[in-house]
């Protein structure tokens, strides 16, 4: 059935085939080079602000002329510059926007900062009856509309196939440890020739899985653009997969990026004639191509798109009628909305689609939340009880930051809410950031970070989404505690795919305690085990202690030797929490979460 993707009348030039195969021959022996095209400066790294526009961001009017700073920005970067310091005491004067931004684009801006935290509950009508809700109006049909654009579309049978043969070719595949090696830094023809060596390889090895002969052909022309829709969908299926499952082709992904990313450079794809880039297929993208965007509107996608939980309060029957009611709304838009041209499966698979993206959010989102409710249940802010504060001190028990009670919990709550609202917008993130890594233009350069050789390249989409999150986190606070810090393309978070890889590790390191917090009043109904947790004193002292303990030390700042790379920044709490997971072992209370099942953060809980 893949046979079929092939095309059988070839399109590129012999041209095209005899220059890459000279090149794949290997460089000239006296070719030189003053360092890999990726690894100095030369290219466009800054891609301009045009007139008009915010000096920061470049992507919206400016509206807010700085007097002090003389600059130009729009509201949301203007906050995020001016929040504290100095700035804080700037002025400035409103004007009208020099240019004008399409309606499409302002309600885009209006939606992203119109989502708010829900506590509790991950279900669709949860998320967009509280986008409904906000100052700016936005209707459910536009919360659906907006998230769409970035929630992929579910594979197909035919596609999981694909998906099959490309994880196995990744699986086998060395590219990074070819490619990103100290030896090829210094000579630009050499990195360039084993960048092709590798690409042209993965892409005759898929192709002769796929049909042999031709497979054969290509190994010896090297016409490769003639194949290029499939080549491009085989490594869109890859990165579409790859987004909904976050927790799948945790090894293959990171080649897969690394190699499209160097295809992207100007010298390879000129030689391989071809993109090996296209969109991700979004549920949008599928249903504007119908003109069937209609259904995003429709009331009944609140209902076929809710998530059924057993929250231990709902009945048998109450589940049983909620799953009925998902069934005929499913149902129900299937028929209302199919067409010649639009089948119901393929609607049924946007709905189910969307459904993903919530079941995403109960596992990743949700533990962030039930942590907040941890932390106003056992602790307030303005009451101190003893041997429970949450004061830190620096050079005490490894803490590099000073908090007094009060401030340390708004730090961590501030954290945590930060948290939540990242992996909220995962899917746009993620969607930002390959955009990031596989633009052409946007250059890289590889060297050492301190942790080995990394690629460092600009993020300037997911540096934009992160000051929108920051900026509506920032407002709803009031104080903000710590620094607003974002790193992003420097030693500490070298490119887009390791801000994805950072931040998806939050529910990691979330997911085992809040089970440990489950599982101990299950265990306490045990003669034994209660016996051992008394010596806590019971199961709400335990649960305070395990909190204690990580709101105290999980949020101080430790996990590098300076305040640059862990303190309070953004990515610093990050760091700090990794820093205090590697230390459970030495914890009092470790034998609780070995009782409850605990393997460790980078597993699977044992049932």
């Amino acid at each position: 059935q893949i046979k079929t993707l092939v095309p059988t009348r070839p399109r590129a030039t012999m041209e095209q085939g005899s220059a890459l195969s000279s090149m794949l021959r290997g460089p000239a022996p006296d070719a030189e080079g003053g360092g890999e095209g990726l690894t100095d400066d030369e290219g466009p790294r800054d891609m301009g602000v045009g007139q008009g526009m915010c000096i920061e961001c470049g992507e919206l009017p400016a509206t807010h002329a700085c007097d002090q700073c003389r600059d130009d920005f729009c509201f949301v970067c203007y906050k995020a510059q001016h929040r504290r310091g100095g700035r804080a005491k700037h002025t400035y004067q409103e004007h009208a926007p020099a240019v004008a931004v399409s309606p499409a684009k302002q309600r885009e801006v209006e939606i992203g900062l119109a989502e708010a935290p829900i506590q509790g509950g991950t279900s669709a009508a949860a998320a967009a009856a509280a986008a409904a809700s906000t100052t700016t109006a936005v209707s459910v049909g536009d919360w659906f509309t907006e998230r769409s654009k970035y929630i992929p579309l579910r594979l197909t049978m035919e596609e999981r196939k694909i998906l099959r043969l490309l994880e196995g070719a990744l699986s086998c595949s060395s590219y990074t440890d070819k490619i990103d090696v100290p030896n090829l830094l210094k000579n630009k023809a050499r990195r360039t020739h084993a960048q092709l060596s590798e690409l042209c390889a993965m892409l005759v090895g898929l192709l002769v899985a796929i049909d042999y002969e031709k497979g054969q052909q290509l190994a010896q022309d090297h016409e490769f653009a003639q194949y290029e829709p499939l080549f491009q969908r085989i490594f869109e299926i890859g990165r579409r997969h790859k987004i909904m499952n976050p927790e799948k082709m945790r090894a293959e992904y990171g080649k897969l990026v690394y190699m499209l990313q160097d295809s992207m450079v100007p010298e390879v794809r000129e030689l391989l004639g071809f993109s090996c880039v296209k969109p991700i297929r979004t549920v949008y993208t599928l249903l504007e191509e119908k003109g069937a965007l209609a259904i995003l509107m429709d009331d009944k996608m609140v209902t076929a798109t809710s998530e059924i939980l057993d929250d231990g309060i709902k009945t048998r029957e109450m589940i049983r009628r909620e799953i009925k009611a998902k069934e005929a709304a499913v149902e129900y838009l299937a028929r209302k909305y199919q067409a010649t041209n639009l089948s119901a499966d393929t609607i049924k698979r946007c709905i189910y689609s969307i459904c993903d993206n919530n079941s995403f959010l109960t596992f990743n989102r949700d533990p962030v939340d039930k942590m907040i409710t941890h932390m106003h249940r056992f602790f307030k802010s303005d009451l101190v009880e003893e041997g429970f504060s949450l004061s830190i001190t620096g050079g005490v028990g490894g803490a590099r930051l000073t908090h007094n009670h009060e401030r340390q919990f708004h730090f961590v709550l501030q954290s945590l809410t930060l948290w939540r609202d990242i992996l909220n917008d995962m899917f746009k993130l993620w969607c930002l950031a390959e955009t990031d890594l596989l633009q052409q233009g946007n250059t890289y350069t590889l060297k050492d970070t301190g942790q080995g050789l990394h690629r460092v390249q600009p993020a300037p989409n997911i540096s934009r989404a992160m000051r929108v999150i920051l900026h509506r986190q920032q407002d709803k606070a009031g104080t903000w505690v710590g620094s607003s810090v974002v790193h992003l393309g420097d030693s500490n978070v070298p490119n887009a795919l390791m801000f994805i890889d950072k931040y998806t590790q939050v529910s990691r390191i979330l997911n085992p305690i809040v089970i440990t917090m489950k599982q101990i009043d299950i265990m306490y109904n045990n003669a034994t085990l209660r016996k051992y947790i008394d010596t806590f004193g019971g199961t709400e002292r335990t649960k305070k202690l395990i909190l204690h303990d990580l709101f105290r030390y999980a949020f101080d700042g430790s996990g590098a030797d300076n305040f640059f790379d862990a303190g309070s920044c953004i990515d610093g709490r990050l760091t700090s929490a990794w820093n205090w997971c590697s230390m459970l072992e030495q914890k009092a209370f470790f034998p609780i979460f070995k009782l409850a099942g605990f393997l460790g953060f980078d597993g699977d809980f044992q049932t």
